[in-house]
C-alpha cells in the first residue's frame, strides 16, 4: 500500500521550481491530433522544393528511398497525374470523395506514434534532467538535446514513414497500379513479407539527418521563443503566446529544412551518380543561392499549420494534466 501511494506521489508531484514531470507519450498524442486536422494538406501539398515536376526524373527503384520527403504529392505522382496542390485536392475529391483526403492516415498516425512520440518524449526527459530550480538549460542546450531525440525519433518512425510516403501516393496513381494497403498494420506486414525487413529502414540515415534538423529547429525553437515572449514581451502562458511561438517555429523548422530536402530530391532525382559537393558546387554556379529556398511556401502552408497544431495540442494535455491532479502552474512547461 504505502509502496503505491509512494509511486503515485512520485509521478504526480511538482519537482523543484514547480516543474511538473509530463507523461512520456504526450507530443506522440498531440502530434497524432494534430496529423489529424492537417493530413489533408499533408496529402494535396504538391509542390516539390526544386519548383519543378520530378515525377518523370525519379526511377521507381528511387522512389522507395523518399521517405524524407514532405511534397510527397508532385514527386511520386504518374506524369498524367493532377497539377497544383488546389488541383490535387480536387483530384481526390473526385474521384475517391472526402474519405480519399485522409488516405494514408493510419500510417500517418503510426508515424506519430512512433516518431513523434520518441523524439518529444527524450527531448522531455533530457531537458527535465538538466533542469533545476535555478538553472534551465541553455539555448545551445536545448539543440544538442533536441538533436539526439531527433536523431532517435528518425530511426524509430522511418517504418511508418516509407508507408505513409507509399500510401499517400495511392491516390494519385492509376487503380492497377496501386499498393492498396488495407491499413498501417497490413501495410508493414506486406512490406516485410514481399520485400524483406530492410524495406522498413529505407532511406533510414538520410530521413534520421533530416530528423535531427527538424527537431533541432522545431521544439528547441519553440521552447526558446516561448521563454523569450514570457521574459521580455510581458506576455502571458496562454493561448496566444502558444501560438506565437509554435508559428515562429514552424517558420523556423522550414527555413532550416527547405535546403536540405532541396539537396536530397535533387540527389535522388539525378540520372548520373555525382558526388554531393560536385551537385553543390553545380548548383550554385548554375543558380546562385536562391535554389535552396525553392518551394518553401508550399513546405510551410504544410509544416506550418502542423507545427502549430501540435504545440497548440501539447499545451493543452499539459493543462488539461495539472487540472486533473491539481499541480498548478508548472515554471518549466
Amino acid at each position: 500500500m504505502s509502496s503505491s501511494g509512494t509511486t503515485k506521489d512520485n509521478v504526480h508531484t511538482k519537482h523543484q521550481g514547480h516543474h511538473v514531470h509530463y507523461p512520456f507519450w504526450f507530443g506522440g498524442s498531440a502530434s497524432c491530433f494534430a496529423a489529424t486536422v492537417t493530413h489533408p494538406l499533408d496529402l494535396t501539398n504538391s509542390v516539390n522544393s526544386q519548383g519543378m515536376e520530378l515525377s518523370s526524373l525519379i526511377y521507381p527503384a528511387q522512389r522507395e528511398h523518399c521517405a524524407y520527403r514532405t511534397q510527397v504529392r508532385l514527386q511520386t505522382r504518374a506524369p498524367d497525374g493532377p497539377r497544383g496542390m488546389l488541383g490535387t485536392f480536387l483530384y481526390i475529391l473526385k474521384n475517391d470523395s472526402v474519405i480519399g483526403l485522409y488516405r494514408g492516415l493510419s500510417a500517418s498516425l503510426l508515424r506519430q506514434l512512433t516518431y513523434s512520440t520518441t523524439r518529444f518524449g527524450v527531448y522531455s526527459e533530457l531537458k527535465e534532467t538538466f533542469t533545476t530550480a535555478r538553472h534551465a538549460p541553455s539555448f545551445p542546450a536545448l539543440v544538442a538535446m533536441a538533436s539526439t531525440s531527433g536523431f532517435l525519433g528518425g530511426i524509430a518512425g522511418n517504418p511508418a514513414d516509407v508507408l505513409n510516403v507509399r500510401m499517400q501516393n495511392d491516390a494519385s496513381l492509376p487503380a492497377a497500379q496501386r499498393r492498396n494497403y488495407k491499413n498501417a498494420i497490413d501495410g508493414l506486414y506486406r512490406m516485410t513479407t514481399e520485400e524483406g525487413w530492410r524495406s522498413l529502414f529505407r532511406g533510414v540515415w538520410p530521413n534520421s539527418l533530416r530528423a535531427v534538423l527538424m527537431t533541432a529547429s522545431q521544439l528547441a525553437s519553440y521552447d526558446g521563443f516561448k521563454r523569450t515572449l514570457l521574459e521580455h514581451a510581458g506576455m502571458q502562458d496562454d493561448l496566444t503566446t502558444h501560438f506565437t511561438a509554435s508559428f515562429l517555429a514552424g517558420f523556423v523548422a522550414t527555413t532550416v529544412c527547405s535546403p536540405v530536402d532541396v539537396i536530397k530530391t535533387r540527389v535522388m532525382s539525378a540520372k548520373e551518380k555525382e558526388g554531393l559537393l560536385g551537385l553543390l558546387k553545380r548548383t550554385i554556379a548554375n543558380e546562385g543561392v536562391g535554389w535552396m529556398f525553392r518551394g518553401w511556401v508550399p513546405s510551410f502552408v504544410r509544416l506550418g499549420p502542423h507545427t502549430i497544431a501540435t504545440f497548440l495540442f501539447l499545451e493543452q494535455h499539459k493543462k488539461i494534466y495539472r487540472t486533473m491532479y491539481d499541480l498548478g502552474e508548472d515554471d518549466g512547461s
